[in-house]
């Protein structure tokens, strides 16, 4: 890996963020809250100077044309080292605010990561701060990579390499030829709906505020939310009904959303293989969930449908909040909670977990492996929309898979060591690996936190959510021995 790269692509990163960081102080200064603009103001300078620094310290790292042939190892390395600097920058904030250097970072990453769990016990904190929770996960939610592509000349013509090293998905779908083009159209879209969100909330009752923070943690697929109680918080059918139609579309590819936006036609939804399965999983999932809740639970239809429907979107886009306390609910609608965790989103959406293409490809694979047990000879090939599925994707299918869940089974392993606890180690797991957020048990449900876990358990849950974000493969990477033979 050449170096120069590496401090360019990383320096350049750096300042952006530090820009970015200063906007909460506008917030500070609408209510009036002039003790908060310090933590802010450190942030930005922090993450400024650190990348001039960087770029400063080695040679011919300045040189804009020096990401012109950068490889996919060098950008998957850049993309895992600038989410761990983002996410050490983001926690800043929470740390001049009096929090742990644990919990400051716990929260931070948190946030960039858009997994929700928080360590707050208490929401009578400055409003910029409560911002800051939500702008993190916004800009998060599509990636900062993503957007640096977009607003970067530097990163003009290493645009592809750098685009899929923040989420290596299965394929590699763009709108444009050019992948910066693409890039902008996505974080357009991306803001349209967030914009469209927030004016929903508004005319549902919600005040100015509190819009803004929940449409961005919604279209994020973050969760986090002003209100302690979450959406749950603000009794109103309205309110839950928009934020779980705005969850659905979340959970979709914002490529394929950004085509019909931008074409003014639908069709591209449905032409889509992975929204339809997408589609059925969750219906099919959040309907079993709701027969526990009618025959069980005693809700009436409505209840039923809008809680499980809610609940189940919630958790398989990773968005994690929650329209009531599902804490008190019976066994088996747990058991359904638990496994939706699993289920995961569209590639290309702001949520986490394995994401549905990857299910899709699998599901069709184990399908014709079975076939071929009655068929040896038979040549079967798989195919997502019309488009037949090289064995390399397959291959590093089941390899992102495989190496999910045993990262999950790991992390669940120490974490029972750490909690003593097994459904807090089995649950937490996933929702932090996931970037889930809440998970089950009075401890980290829907009403509670993290912030009384043990300490090894938050660095467990820190390093899981920032995997999750990454995919795993930019994780992996960072174990090849190549990556760390450093080159001028």
């Amino acid at each position: 890996m050449r170096i120069n790269y590496l401090a360019n692509a990383l320096g350049l990163i750096l300042m952006d963020i530090g820009l970015v960081t200063f906007i909460p102080i506008i917030v500070a200064l609408i209510y009036g809250e002039y003790e908060a603009i310090l933590p802010f103001f450190t942030a930005g300078i922090c993450a400024i100077a650190l990348g001039d620094v960087i770029r400063r310290a080695v040679k011919n790292a300045s040189d804009v044309n020096a990401l012109n042939d950068i490889k996919r190892s060098e950008a998957l390395a850049i993309a895992s080292f600038a989410w761990i600097l983002f996410g050490i920058i983001a926690s800043i904030p929470f740390l001049c605010s009096g929090f742990s250097v644990i919990d400051s970072l716990f929260e931070g990453v948190s946030g960039i990561t858009t997994t929700g769990a928080t360590i707050l016990t208490n929401f009578d904190i400055p409003k910029s701060l409560l911002f800051w929770r939500s702008f993190t996960q916004w800009l998060g939610g599509m990636g900062i990579i993503v957007l640096f592509v977009a607003i970067l000349p530097q990163f003009a013509v290493a645009g592809r390499q750098m685009f899929f090293a923040e989420a290596p998905g299965p394929t590699e779908e763009k709108l444009t030829p050019r992948v910066k083009n693409t890039a902008s159209v996505l974080w357009i879209a991306y803001s349209s709906l967030t914009l469209l969100c927030a004016i929903c909330l508004w005319f549902a009752g919600m005040n100015p505020f509190d819009c803004i923070c929940n449409a961005m943690s919604t279209l994020s697929a973050g969760g986090f939310s002003p209100n302690p109680e979450s959406i749950a918080g603000y009794h109103s059918n309205a309110i839950i009904y928009i934020i779980l139609a705005f969850m659905f579309i979340a959970g979709a590819s914002f490529v394929v959303q950004a085509k019909v936006i931008t074409k003014f036609d639908l069709k591209y939804l449905w032409k889509s293989e992975e929204f339809k399965f997408y589609t059925k999983i969750i219906s099919i999932t959040a309907l079993i969930l709701a027969a526990f809740l009618f025959f069980e639970m005693n809700f009436d239809i409505k209840h039923s449908l809008t809680a499980a429907f809610y609940q189940i979107l919630s958790l398989a886009t990773s968005t994690g909040s929650s329209s009531e306390n599902y804490q008190l609910w019976t066994l088996n609608p747990k058991i359904i909670l638990f496994a939706g965790m699993f289920l995961s989103s569209c590639s290309g959406s702001a949520g986490g977990g394995i994401k549905m293409t990857r299910w899709l490809i699998l599901w069709k694979y184990i399908k014709n492996e079975m076939y071929k047990i009655l068929h040896p000879n038979a040549v079967l090939s798989i195919k997502v929309d019309n488009v037949v599925v090289p064995n390399e994707v397959i291959r590093q299918t089941i390899f992102f898979v495989s190496a999910f869940f045993v990262i999950y089974a790991f992390t669940a392993v120490l974490l029972l060591i750490s909690e003593k606890d097994i459904v807090i180690a089995a649950t937490s797991s996933i929702a932090s690996l996931g970037d889930v957020g809440p998970a089950l048990g009075h401890v980290i449900g829907p009403d509670g936190n993290y912030s009384s876990l043990n300490v090894y358990s938050k660095i467990i849950f820190i390093l899981n959510m920032l995997i999750g974000r990454l995919e795993i493969i930019p994780f992996l990477v960072l174990f090849q021995k190549d990556v760390w033979m450093l080159k001028k």
